[in-house]
């Protein structure tokens, strides 16, 4: 059950070219470090690497290996920044994609969720442009860690989400791909702890949520849930945007927050349970998603028959 054939934008225009019609599917792929080209760090897997689909499957990815500060949303709205991924989506001559399979948003809900509460110049930052709350703002105990979460700043970072994933599904209906199917999954719960990603010649990056939840003195214990929380609002966006097929037609949501993993102890460093870093997965974390995830797009890809009536 592999039959995964992967390209690169620029293999399809050597010599002759890829036949991409000698796949059954073929998808486009693009994304954030959750799509890690090769060489991104020891140990930090790939999604795409474990994606296994039954019938013969050409998988054409355009990612650019974004750090993980910065999101593909970002650089899906800058054209310039991915020029490969737009001009093969969106472009008159482009093929035509059985799929796009994306990973989006989790560096803008990183980012967004390490928001200091207040600016360089001492003013404070409103709630409508952050995720945490001082603790003068905390809610009362019986919210749990919702008592932490700024619903103003999420509804901001909702609607960028929003408008960004409508962005996307705007560029495929200019191309040959028009409703085609758009894939994306959410995220798996991380847990909030030191440690970053480390690559060869390259300065540690990360991490990401430690550094806040210890500004916004969020206690230790909380910790875990709360990235459990962020986590949860971001799949339910997600499930309402797939759910409002007016706005969001052909978005395909893969909700990975239900596949199992291990969880990282809240003190490691390193790699733990299904954890390479704070936020990205290693090999084991990547295989038990990856493999569900290409479930889920085959069902969509190839839905099994309607059951016959007896007369």
């Amino acid at each position: 059950m592999d039959h995964v054939a992967r390209f690169t934008p620029a293999d399809l225009g050597k010599g002759q070219g890829v036949d991409l019609n000698a796949y059954r599917w073929r998808l486009l792929t693009h994304g954030d470090t959750w799509f890690a080209p090769p060489g991104a760090g020891p140990g930090q897997a790939s999604l795409l690497d474990e994606l296994r689909f039954e019938s013969p499957t050409a998988l054409v990815s355009a990612t650019a290996g974004a750090a993980a500060d910065a999101g593909l949303l970002r650089h899906v709205v800058d054209l310039a920044a991915a020029p490969d991924f737009v001009r093969l989506l969106s472009a008159a001559d482009a093929p035509v994609w059985d799929g796009i399979v994306l990973s989006v948003g989790g560096g803008d809900l990183v980012a967004a969720a390490s928001v200091p509460a207040h600016r360089a110049d001492g003013g404070e930052v409103p709630l409508e442009q952050r995720l945490l709350r001082r603790q003068t703002e905390w809610g009362p105990p019986s919210a749990g860690v919702g008592r932490y979460f700024s619903a103003p700043g999420w509804a901001t970072l909702a609607e960028y989400l929003r408008a960004n994933v409508r962005h996307v599904l705007s560029l495929r209906d200019q191309g040959p791909s028009a409703g085609k199917p758009v894939f994306v999954h959410c995220y798996a719960p991380p847990t909030p702890r030191p440690a970053g990603i480390e690559a060869p010649g390259e300065p540690v990056r990360g991490p990401w949520l430690y550094p806040a939840m210890r500004a916004y003195a969020l206690p230790a214990a909380d910790w875990p849930a709360f990235g459990r929380l962020l986590v949860s609002h971001f799949a339910q966006e997600l499930r309402r945007m797939a759910a409002d097929v007016e706005n969001f037609r052909g978005l395909q949501v893969f909700d990975s927050t239900v596949v199992p993993l291990a969880a990282a102890a809240t003190a490691a460093t390193g790699s733990s349970g299904d954890w390479h870093d704070e936020i990205h997965l290693n090999h084991s974390g990547a295989l038990k998603l990856g493999r569900a995830w290409s479930e889920h797009i085959g069902r969509v890809l190839n839905p099994p028959p309607p059951p016959t009536r007896r007369r």
